[in-house]
């Protein structure tokens, strides 16, 4: 009789990543990870005490992913590689997409450190200096409102067949240069 596979964490974890990719979170359970993997469901419960831990750790996988997109992005304005870091990560994973900004879920608000940590990054940039740390939240959630209309039109391939992927990411970028701008003017005018 030929040795059972062996299964690690990782393994389990990039199967249920693929699942959720192309079925959406609800997807990932113990029968459609065994099935993928070719084993009974003992392997997953030998390595996550719940389905709901799996889950989680796919959760988590996504969002490394999204930093790495933003990682990606070399443009002299972090405001805007933001943006366009979205549009990317729209474009090769609506579902995530999908799953994480339309229904309700207990995942976003773990998200909330990863916002912190970029609005903090808002604070190097040049167009942002002398910027209060609420004034980049404030902005940084004004670009969001903008971001997760566009990032939705993208994930549901509902932007219109004139307006080309450049267009767009032009678009993204002329909004965040008008939300710096406009925030300017509005810290000049309370200054004065």
């Amino acid at each position: 009789m030929p040795p059972k596979t062996q299964f690690n964490k990782d393994a389990i974890v990039e199967i249920a990543f693929e699942i959720a990719r192309e079925e959406g979170f609800e997807a990932i359970t113990a029968r459609s990870v065994a099935a993928r993997l070719g084993s009974s469901v003992a392997p997953i419960y030998l390595n996550f005490t719940a389905i709901e831990d799996l889950t989680k750790a796919v959760v988590e996988r996504v969002f490394r992913l999204s930093e790495e997109y933003l990682k990606q992005q070399k443009g002299p304005n972090t405001f805007e590689n933001m943006g366009l870091a979205g549009l990317a990560f729209a474009r090769d994973y609506p579902v995530f997409v999908r799953e994480l900004v339309t229904k309700p879920n207990p995942y976003m608000r773990e998200y909330e450190a990863q916002e912190e940590a970029m609005i903090s990054m808002m604070g190097n940039d040049p167009e942002l200096a002398g910027w209060s740390v609420e004034e980049r939240r404030h902005l940084f959630l004004q670009m969001r409102a903008f971001q997760l209309g566009v990032t939705l039109m993208v994930a549901n391939d509902q932007v219109p067949s004139w307006f080309g992927e450049e267009a767009l990411e032009s678009l993204v970028m002329q909004t965040g240069g008008d939300l710096v701008r406009a925030g300017n003017i509005n810290r000049k005018e309370l200054n004065s």
